[in-house]
């Protein structure tokens, strides 16, 4: 008895623990909605924030509470949008595929250094130093920001700057929000004319920083039969609303610094 007792005492509270464990468990217990779980999955799992919201849970939360439209993830596009169309039992049309473009084409043959720069070797860095150490002040500074947090492999640097790989590109966004200079930015897939300069110097000035930048000429604007290009802060900016990319204004720039 005096081995049997203690043993006795044990199990009855292990009994005990276990039916309030599980008591409370029920009673405190989160209840999941199954159909933001099923749109959660059918999601990618990129995590962008493309779509506007924190990531993927909180997007899928939100289009199952009818707060979000569904077709709002770039990363997955037509496929994730059927998915979460065969879920919410109805048609959803997928968003137009976009591809991230670059607005600048200041390569190693069209600018140079205006200083040795030895610091951090990041843009965000070399920014920070009187906006990096090239002759043109808007221009790409090379050091791979954007393509460090490319999930896709879409961005490779060449010649000094960083270059898009169109076909492999997902349009989650990540590489414009790390890019210090804003040289990036989303553009329909279907329409490849892209003004690849960002600087809002001058035409003299930009002349004389770079060989490929826009001069604010105005030739584009005058050119286009759509009226979706003018001339901002001595650069180039396309309205791909009206855009048709017929490429009128690629062929009438006489630097090149809108491409097709």
């Amino acid at each position: 008895m005096e081995i049997l007792l203690p043993i006795l005492i044990f199990a009855v509270m292990g009994l005990a623990a276990g039916i309030l464990l599980t008591a409370a468990s029920s009673c405190f217990a989160v209840k999941v909605d199954p159909t933001k779980e099923r749109i959660t999955e059918a999601l990618p799992g990129a995590n962008c924030g493309a779509c506007g919201f924190a990531g993927c849970a909180d997007y899928a939360d939100a289009i199952a509470e009818g707060r979000a439209e569904p077709n709002l993830c770039k990363p997955g596009g037509a496929e994730a949008a059927a998915k979460i169309g065969g879920i919410l039992g109805k048609t959803v049309t997928a968003a137009e595929p976009e591809v991230m473009a670059m607005h600048c084409s200041g390569t190693c043959n069209a600018t140079q250094a205006f200083y040795e720069y030895k610091g951090t070797p990041t843009c965000r860095a070399a920014a920070a130093n009187y906006g990096g150490s090239g002759m043109c002040s808007f221009g790409c500074l090379g050091f791979g920001d954007c393509m460090a947090v490319c999930e896709e492999n879409a961005i490779c640097i060449k010649d000094g700057i960083a270059h898009i790989i169109a076909e492999r590109c997902g349009a989650c966004g990540k590489c414009a929000k790390a890019c210090p200079k804003g040289l990036l930015s989303l553009r329909p897939a279907s329409n490849p004319v892209t003004v690849a300069c960002s600087s809002k110097a001058n035409g003299k000035n930009t002349k004389l920083a770079c060989k490929n930048g826009c001069i604010g000429c105005r030739m584009c604007e005058k050119k286009c039969p759509s009226g979706a290009i003018t001339v901002q802060d001595f650069h180039a900016v396309i309205d791909y609303e009206k855009c048709t990319g017929c490429g009128v204004c690629a062929e009438a720039c006489p630097v090149k610094a809108i491409q097709k």
